[in-house]
């Protein structure tokens, strides 16, 4: 099991990119008010909160989020040929959110949805052509090349993002796992701090982006015997992963997320704090299929301890 997380470091960033939503806008995470909320809408439809995606509706049309602090969050649907909805969510709001979507005929809407859908940068493409200053379908057309190892082409398209929508988040975020994939760190690290200061400090994307690029700095500094310089940055890591996982709430890839962070406070030997967070892992995904062995991280960590005692 644990050996995994060494796949899902070199993999998160791409499903934490695919899956992340645009328009971040957050709330600071509670630690006692906590709640569910319902989305009732069309059958398939995809949700994200504050930007995070939490995944699709069932056949009904319903999907439960949970749990998520209580105070306003930002709502945003969208099912196959429907036009998108975003829609502000205040305290007071009933649990059960019913969301009503019109059909859409807008062809550059459509060629975007049939795009991420498909994947294909040819329908990305069709779609900014008919709407010229569509930054979602950049952002995807820059995802995609991404994936594809085409970094200068990436670039144009983020730049072609920017420019439909100067401050965004998002596509700093990305630009960021552009430049890690390139192999300029320092780029990346600056492009991921510039995606926390557009979101006025909400993106999860950037902040996990920025913890796995020190985690990786850290295995590669233990690598070659800098053992200074390994901790150093598994701690830097710490830093970022801290508010990746509050951002990330109950949504799907804080599973993987919350057990990285443990995990390097494992390699700092801070036991006490890896038990908290997979406790805290307990609480907000108790019935997610990697519950149990969380549990026995938790059982090993406590029992290393009581060993290393005098």
């Amino acid at each position: 099991m644990r050996s995994r997380f060494y796949l899902f470091t070199t993999m998160f960033c791409l499903v934490c990119g695919i899956n992340a939503g645009f328009a971040q806008k957050g709330n600071s995470a509670s630690k006692t008010a906590l709640r569910a909320i319902t989305v009732i809408t069309e059958p398939n439809a995809f949700v994200w909160l504050n930007g995070v995606s939490y995944g699709t509706t069932d056949k009904s049309g319903k999907l439960t989020i949970k749990p998520i602090a209580a105070g306003a969050h930002s709502l945003r649907v969208r099912a196959d040929g429907f036009k998108e909805v975003m829609q502000n969510l205040t305290a007071a709001q009933k649990d059960d959110v019913k969301i009503a979507l019109t059909k859409t005929t807008d062809e550059a809407e459509l060629a975007f949805q049939q795009a991420e859908r498909e994947k294909s940068a040819e329908l990305y493409e069709k779609a900014i052509k008919l709407r010229p200053k569509y930054a979602e379908a950049y952002l995807g057309l820059a995802r995609l090349l991404a994936d594809q190892d085409s970094f200068e082409e990436a670039h144009e398209a983020i730049a072609g993002a920017r420019k439909a929508r100067p401050i965004y988040p998002e596509a700093s975020a990305v630009e960021g796992r552009v430049y890690k994939s390139e192999g300029d760190e320092d780029k990346a690290v600056a492009s991921f701090k510039r995606a926390i200061r557009e979101g006025k400090g909400f993106q999860p994307e950037a902040n996990t982006g920025l913890a796995l690029l020190y985690k990786e700095k850290a295995e590669a500094a233990g690598g070659s015997g800098d053992f200074e310089g390994e901790q150093a940055n598994y701690n830097e890591s710490v830093k970022w992963f801290a508010p990746a996982v509050k951002q990330l709430a109950g949504a799907p890839d804080g599973i993987v997320v919350y057990q990285l962070y443990g995990l390097v406070y494992e390699k700092l030997k801070k036991y006490k704090e890896a038990i908290k967070v997979y406790e805290d892992f307990l609480k907000v995904f108790p019935d997610s299929s990697e519950a149990g062995a969380v549990r026995s991280f938790i059982v090993q960590l406590k029992k290393q301890m009581s060993e290393s005692q005098p």
